[in-house]
């Protein structure tokens, strides 16, 4: 099947296939923080995260699902998604996610984890995002606009470099559980088990 089929097939599952009828998020509003969750969960998890990373993507693909069941839709956690992008076409797939509506933003990193092997290892990354940002509603211009935003590129390199040096973060995915650091990417029990002791 053609890769970019299974894009689309992605985004007809997540429910946000078609135009998107807001302009493309820029600037301070894009850079908000992405939160999934109650803000009022006894825990928080901040994921350091790269689309570009294939254990991120396995932690997307494996892992999270169970924890937003078990926890994140029960109110007891919330995740908050941080930028820390791995190379250029990593930053550049940030920087589309982030100019999508806020509504749209967890979904379009699923296919972007998703159909990780089409745009990351593609001879034009740039062009292969831009292919899948298409499907997800944002034309070609909305694309364009978003990669330029020099606002939005500072502030993601400048969010990395901060967890880099304030929170010892160099490598992803990195966890940080009620401000407890995880490196790498963990089976669904060792979570349970780390968010049961802060629940409890």
């Amino acid at each position: 099947m053609n890769r970019f089929v299974v894009v689309l097939t992605l985004f007809m599952v997540t429910g946000f296939v078609g135009a998107v009828s807001a302009a493309p998020l820029s600037g301070a509003e894009a850079l908000s923080e992405r939160v999934l969750g109650s803000p009022d969960a006894p825990v928080t998890i901040v994921e350091h995260s790269s689309l570009g990373c294939p254990h991120c993507a396995a932690f997307h693909r494996d892992t999270l699902p169970e924890i937003k069941e078990k926890y994140i839709d029960t109110g007891k956690v919330r995740l908050i998604m941080s930028d820390f992008p791995l190379g250029t076409p990593a930053l550049a797939a940030a920087m589309i996610a982030r100019c999508a509506p806020r509504e749209r933003y967890f979904p379009f990193v699923e296919v972007l984890f998703q159909s990780q092997p089409s745009w990351a290892r593609a001879e034009n990354p740039l062009q292969a995002l831009a292919q899948v940002a298409r499907m997800g509603g944002m034309g070609p211009g909305d694309v364009e606009a978003c990669l330029q935003d020099q606002e939005l590129l500072n502030g993601i390199r400048g969010g990395a470099q901060k967890a880099q040096q304030d929170k010892g973060v160099d490598s992803t995915p990195t966890f940080f559980i009620n401000g407890e650091k995880v490196s790498g990417n963990r089976s669904f029990d060792f979570f349970e088990e780390a968010i049961e002791k802060h629940l409890n």
